[in-house]
């Protein structure tokens, strides 16, 4: 007997978990809180009061960012209980008609995850500031910016978080070695974080039941030592807990005291996460762990910090490993590195999932995405990611050598994407959660006035090392961009050169050419119509399959679409032309199929729209979106056709007629597949599906007729037909029209995967299509 978990363990076991992916980035910040905050001109202010001072500022700043913003505010603006930046864009998107997704239909918004019960806005009427929004495209435009700016601040804390975790855990040393050998400090970092790297493709499926520990042994630690620094050094300390201290701080240290912002700010750095991880785990877990657990622990050992600094200031730039007693610094020290490493890794798998959600949006250039089953649902490893990731980290780590200036860096990135959140957020507020217009100015001036007053601080760390977030942040973003806007020019220009159905009908059920045996899946970025392709293939070819699908693999709002609900199945032209329109639609997180399910699932959607069809749809509950319908929702699906697999590759598709399709492939063509086969073992084990009809008796011998011709040519073979295109400007462009298309587009372009690697689409079985394009 299966013995099955009670909603209370699992709701405990959420919260256990937790602290190895949410809180690990939060959790380390005491190792460089302090020493970035009194490195500057605030070292000049030896005193008890500055330190208790900037004791009171962590602590409201924890309390009000980390505490009210996240856990009580912005953890309950989730997407089907997903986070992130894009979760409140998608949210956006789907309540107001504010994004730049291209072909949208009416049958996208009966998903059912489409609309939120609870903040449903269908029958909600329109303000004037939803009008605006949603009538000028710069201010859609502008939204999608600061999305791609939050994005881009991901991608630069990346690469920032390992360097600064890592190094600040093996600073240690020097209090061991007595501040020398700091090369030697630097080339150990380097060191863990090449192996970090190099051992990302494997994935954390083996070691991830680790992380928990390791967090929750350094915060009981951390604490441990907070509390003896507290009764050693300075019980008075907790009288810094009243916010009067801060009105003392900055009387007292006055413009230094401002410009030291920059370094309290990051003890608040990883509250982000606890957003953007929410999918992974439930809101009520992440604030029962934050409020009885990580807020606790990180107050006791900041105060015990506090404590141990206002009677040792000169400690301050080691001031974390020196508040360490003597006996517990070498096993703290392993567990500072540990924790480090379980930091870094939750935002490279936060960072791996960011770029595959800007790619899933047509922001971002094509990347291998790789996903195994045993991964944790919405893992992925990108390796041209992991490896850039990898290289700028070890950069900034050989050429910084300090943490102070890679804090300033980090603070810079965190502030900045802490600040984005906040206006999305207030977004949300107004047009999700329909709340007043005045409560959505109300949070966004009390969250984004503490917020910009730390950035007006981090601004003046710009030399000194903020810099390097602003370059890499301005990079990202600009490629971003830049994919967005030549994709959709792409877009635009086969959505006005379409092929008009007038002259597809006016060549007849054969179109002017042959048909041969098989089935031509001709992939599309078009919803509706006929893409310009096809007809260039038949220009240059005049022959093509005796099944035509026409593939629209699109992105629709949502984190993830049901299986059933996937697939939007249609026909193109009268019965006899055997043309057919498919539409995959997935969620922003969703991670392709491989080829073979993709082949088959299409094979099944087609049968049973074909006999739907004849049915007159009605035996159908699911909506129709003209001739286009979700047919995985019929009761019958599945039912219509038997599948079985073999490995073996001598049996034949050929069976008796009645019941399959015949194989019309001759055999000079079976031998020449067999002989490729054997060259590409990622062929050669791929299962052989057969389908046949279950049911023999139809009304209308044409269905009957048309299903035998849908399994001959699955029989006889699927090929997948992409277009290949080169895109130029036109000669009479704007200057910075054609520099962005002809040279950083083109650049992009080139040195990006090709559409096949993406779409898991077998070699042997492609077709590029190559095709001009001048916009």
């Amino acid at each position: 007997m299966v013995e099955t978990k009670s909603p209370r363990q699992e709701f405990l076991l959420l919260a256990y978990q937790s602290f190895g992916i949410v809180f690990s980035d939060l959790s380390i910040s005491p190792l460089y809180v302090y020493k970035s905050t009194f490195s500057g001109s605030l070292r000049h202010y030896q005193n008890e009061d500055a330190v208790f001072g900037a004791f009171s500022v962590i602590f409201w700043t924890l309390t009000l960012l980390s505490l009210f913003k996240y856990v009580i505010i912005v953890l309950n603006a989730d997407d089907n209980g997903e986070g992130g930046t894009f979760s409140l864009y998608a949210l956006l998107c789907r309540h107001a008609k504010v994004g730049l997704l291209p072909n949208h239909q009416a049958a996208d918004e009966e998903l059912t995850t489409y609309h939120d019960p609870g903040y449903s806005s269908r029958n909600m009427t329109s303000s004037p500031f939803k009008v605006f929004m949603e009538r000028h495209k710069k201010t859609k435009t502008g939204l999608l910016l600061l999305v791609l700016l939050g994005a881009a601040l991901v991608f630069s804390i990346g690469v920032l978080t390992p360097a600064i975790s890592v190094l600040s855990s093996i600073d240690g040393l020097q209090v061991q070695l007595q501040n020398r050998h700091t090369r030697m400090v630097v080339f150990l970092a380097c060191l863990v974080l090449i192996g970090h790297f190099v051992l990302q493709y494997r994935g954390t499926h083996r070691v991830a039941f680790m992380f928990a520990p390791v967090v929750i042994l350094w915060l009981l630690s951390t604490t441990g030592i907070g509390i003896y620094n507290v009764i050693k050094w300075n019980p008075r300390v907790y009288q810094a807990l009243s916010p009067y201290y801060i009105y003392k701080f900055f009387k007292y240290t006055g413009r230094d005291g401002w410009t030291s912002l920059a370094g309290l700010f990051l003890c608040t750095t990883g509250s982000e996460a606890m957003f953007a991880d929410l999918g992974q785990f439930t809101a009520g877990s992440i604030k029962l762990a934050f409020c009885w657990i990580v807020f606790p622990c990180l107050v006791l050992q900041y105060m015990g910090q506090a404590a141990f600094l206002s009677k040792n200031f000169s400690a301050a730039p080691l001031s974390f490993h020196a508040s360490i007693p003597d006996p517990l610094r070498w096993p703290v020290l392993v567990v500072a590195t540990l924790a480090a490493i379980v930091a870094s890794q939750s935002v490279i798998s936060a960072t791996f999932s960011t770029v595959k959600q800007c790619y899933a949006l047509g922001c971002f250039p094509r990347v291998k995405v790789v996903h195994k089953a045993r991964w944790v649902r919405g893992q992925v490893y990108i390796p041209e990611i992991n490896w850039v990731l990898m290289i700028l980290s070890l950069a900034v780590t050989v050429g910084f050598r300090d943490t102070n200036r890679l804090a300033n860096a980090y603070g810079s990135a965190c502030m900045a994407l802490t600040f984005v959140s906040t206006l999305l957020t207030s977004l949300v507020i107004y047009f999700v959660w329909n709340q007043s217009l005045f409560l959505a100015l109300l949070y966004v001036l009390f969250f984004g006035s503490i917020e910009i007053i730390y950035l007006s601080s981090a601004c003046m760390k710009i030399p000194n090392g903020g810099w390097v977030a602003l370059m890499f942040t301005t990079v990202f973003l600009a490629i971003m961009y830049v994919w967005h806007y030549g994709s959709r020019k792409r877009y635009l220009y086969d959505l006005h050169n379409k092929v008009p159905m007038k002259w597809i009908l006016a060549q007849g059920s054969s179109l002017g050419i042959v048909r041969v045996p098989g089935i031509g899946l001709l992939f599309t970025e078009l919803a509706n119509g006929v893409p310009p392709t096809f007809t260039h293939f038949l220009t240059n070819l005049p022959a093509f399959y005796q099944v035509v699908v026409f593939i629209c693999v699109k992105t629709v709002p949502l984190p993830y679409v049901h299986h059933k609900e996937r697939y939007l199945i249609g026909r193109i032209g009268p019965k006899s032309y055997r043309m057919y329109r498919c539409i995959v639609r997935n969620g922003y997180k969703d991670v392709p199929n491989s080829g073979d399910d993709f082949e088959n699932d299409i094979v099944m959607s087609i049968a049973e729209f074909i006999q739907m069809e004849a049915e007159g749809f009605t035996n159908l509950d699911a909506p129709v979106d003209g001739w286009l319908a979700v047919v995985r929702t019929s009761e019958k699906f599945g039912k219509r056709l038997a599948r079985s697999e073999s490995d073996s590759k001598e049996e034949s598709c050929s069976s008796s007629f009645p019941i399959t399709g015949s194989c019309s492939k001759s055999p000079a063509l079976q031998k020449l597949q067999s002989m490729y086969e054997q060259e590409s073992p990622d062929l050669n084990y791929r299962p052989r599906v057969q389908f046949k009809l279950t049911d023999t008796k139809f009304k209308d011998l044409r269905v009957k007729e048309e299903l035998l011709q849908l399994l001959e040519a699955k029989c006889a073979g699927v090929s997948y037909i992409i277009g290949h295109s080169r895109i130029k400007a036109k000669w009479n462009a704007p200057f910075l029209k054609r520099f962005v298309i002809n040279v950083a587009y083109s650049f992009l372009r080139k040195n990006s995967r090709s559409p096949a690697v993406f779409l898991n689409i077998p070699h042997i079985c492609l077709i590029e299509v190559g095709i001009n394009y001048y916009l």
